[in-house]
């Protein structure tokens, strides 16, 4: 009964905003506060870290784990990208290479035609992530509560933990990694090493409001009657803080279309070897930053 009483109220929401969301030229701003959580516990080359040194490790990796984002959106299509004028100047050669190489390039989504693109450098090199939009199985709830001027709604979902980890591809333990999917236990069946492997999955939380019914929301998320306005998926939280609808100045939004065209399953390839690549040559004493 609640469940039913909730999408009527859903259904009477857009009906009342929708007006001013039909006009052409509608266009939106989403500002973004975008939180990771990182388990120290995994930090510290074998040895246990103090409270002390976990402070200092997670206050020196705060701009990669905190962030600010915009996304631009209008009925069909959105771009999401890190807010150029609250990002802040990375000091340092090492942490300029690293912060570009490993931070998250734009992002453009279009419902209409079920594309995604984003727009990525990876050590000097342009590529373009490009997939088709795969929809996930939103299960509206009931429950709700209010973000700002907006009355949002609880939708979950859950998906592949498909992220590179890069805790887990230590120098030694890649090659243990090897070494074991060598040793099959001679007792098990064929049908035994066959199997798959568990695909781990993550839960998704999401917060929409009908307030704004269009189908759009930050990063990867999208697909609910409104926009998304806070969404947790894992170690990390996306909030948003602030809303422009129809601002002043409008901000084209254009698919990208420059670098090599790659999926998402052979961009993560492509870090995995050079990550070992880079581990590989500083094994050998060699501390020398190699080209792409």
């Amino acid at each position: 009964m609640k469940s039913a009483v909730s999408k009527l109220f859903i259904l009477i929401v857009i009906f009342l905003f929708s007006g001013n969301i039909n006009a052409q030229d509608f266009q939106g701003k989403a500002y973004y506060f975008s939180k990771t959580t990182m388990d120290m516990s995994r930090w510290g080359r074998g040895r246990q870290m103090s409270e002390a040194q976990k402070k200092q490790m997670q206050d020196r990796m705060k701009q990669w784990l905190e962030k600010t984002y915009v996304l631009t959106f209008n009925q069909e299509e959105s771009m999401y990208k890190e807010d150029e004028k609250l990002a802040a100047p990375v000091g340092g050669r090492g942490q300029s290479v690293w912060g570009s190489s490993f931070s998250a390039g734009p992002q453009y989504k279009n419902i209409k035609t079920k594309t995604f693109l984003q727009d990525q450098e990876f050590f000097g090199k342009q590529f373009l992530i490009k997939e088709e939009m795969q929809p996930l199985q939103w299960k509206m709830g009931s429950e709700t509560k209010q973000i700002g001027q907006y009355t949002c709604f609880k939708a979950t979902a859950s998906r592949p933990a498909s992220e590179v980890n890069w805790t887990r591809t230590n120098r030694r333990g890649r090659a243990n990694d090897e070494n074991n999917k060598k040793k099959i236990d001679s007792t098990k069946t064929t049908a035994d090493v066959t199997a798959p492997e568990e695909v781990k999955m993550i839960e998704i939380v999401a917060w929409y409001s009908p307030q704004i019914p269009v189908s759009q929301g930050p990063g990867e998320y999208w697909g609910l009657p409104g926009l998304i306005l806070e969404v947790s998926a894992g170690n990390v939280t996306m909030l948003c803080s602030k809303i422009i609808i129809n601002p002043q100045e409008k901000t084209k939004i254009e698919a990208p279309e420059k670098g090599k065209v790659v999926t998402k399953k052979e961009y993560n390839a492509i870090i995995t070897g050079k990550m070992q690549e880079l581990r590989n040559s500083r094994g050998r004493g060699n501390g020398r930053r190699r080209s792409f």
